[in-house]
């Protein structure tokens, strides 16, 4: 008989404070080499990218939350899911309490490209959650047409060099179950395990977590 195991906090913090001691090494030797201040002045090596995924209710979210706050600083979240309608807004409402007062928020549902360099100036760490509900947003978007999509996630890639923090990147596997039955479902289920794919392959370190419990991949 299994026995129930809790993994104890240094598997859930440890990563974060070692993506965010990467971030702090790299802004003091290049702030010590070109002379800039500590405090400001963040440059375009300074980001680091970490991908966690998993199934609903996988405990990826919170897992994603643990590692940004063991960055120091002020935090970012960045929400791309909308409101519509009360239950969302009392789920909205619920996240925002348990994050606490280090974090701010940007509510943006498509132009991630447009408005993350922006708004990720001076944090200290983002997370952005989730990547599967911006791929639904700019799927209806544009038409139901991939392709327009899939240029949009490279324009995302391509601009976190911007980012002078930790970006901790949430996203969903869609793909474990069965074949959906219609064809909008089967194209997004594709096109949401090709986007998974490309964050993967551009981040510095992947996740994967299943029942509450993070696997590095």
């Amino acid at each position: 008989m299994a026995r129930a195991f809790k993994p104890p906090d240094s598997i859930h913090s440890s990563s974060g404070f070692f993506v965010c001691g990467v971030h702090l090494l790299r802004r003091l030797v290049t702030s010590r080499v070109r002379g800039l201040p500590l405090a400001g002045g963040l440059n375009s090596d300074m980001g680091r990218l970490v991908y966690i995924s998993g199934g609903a209710r996988s405990g990826k979210s919170a897992y994603a939350q643990r590692l940004a706050e063991a960055c120091p600083g002020d935090l970012l979240y960045v929400a791309t899911a909308g409101i519509h309608d009360a239950e969302m807004e009392a789920r909205v409402l619920k996240h925002r309490a348990d994050r606490g007062e280090r974090w701010s928020t940007l509510e943006e549902p498509l132009d991630l490209v447009g408005r993350l360099p922006q708004a990720a100036a001076d944090k200290g760490a983002i997370l952005l959650d989730c990547i599967t509900l911006w791929v639904t947003n700019l799927l209806f978007a544009h038409g139901e047409q991939s392709d327009p999509v899939l240029a949009e996630i490279d324009r995302f890639i391509a601009i976190l060099p911007q980012i002078g923090a930790p970006l901790f990147v949430v996203s969903n596997e869609v793909g474990f179950g069965i074949v959906p039955e219609n064809r909008l479902a089967r194209q997004f289920r594709d096109l949401a395990g090709t986007v998974n794919q490309r964050l993967a392959a551009a981040a510095d370190e992947a996740w994967l977590v299943v029942s509450g419990l993070p696997v590095r991949l």
